[in-house]
């Protein structure tokens, strides 16, 4: 059976979105890999080395905080 896809990429299986809820760590992993390009696109900014020139680079605080964000949506269940 073909898997579905969206954007040509494969989706994540339903199987493993259900056992991050249920709060299995190896799911939780899967979807925090699977949308790490998201979330490193999201966190990507202009970043300024000691001596004051501009680089692009990853905020990792932000990086780390929506992490978290998403795997509270996932676990905590209102």
């Amino acid at each position: 059976m073909k898997q579905p896809t969206f954007n040509g990429r494969v989706l994540l299986p339903m199987d493993v979105i259900e056992a991050a809820r249920a709060g299995e760590p190896l799911a939780l992993e899967r979807i925090l890999r699977y949308y790490d390009r998201y979330i490193n696109k999201l966190c990507t900014r202009t970043l300024y080395d000691k001596d004051g020139l501009p680089h692009i680079g990853i905020d990792e605080y932000m990086k780390h905080r929506l992490q978290a964000k998403l795997v509270e949506a996932i676990v905590v269940r209102k």
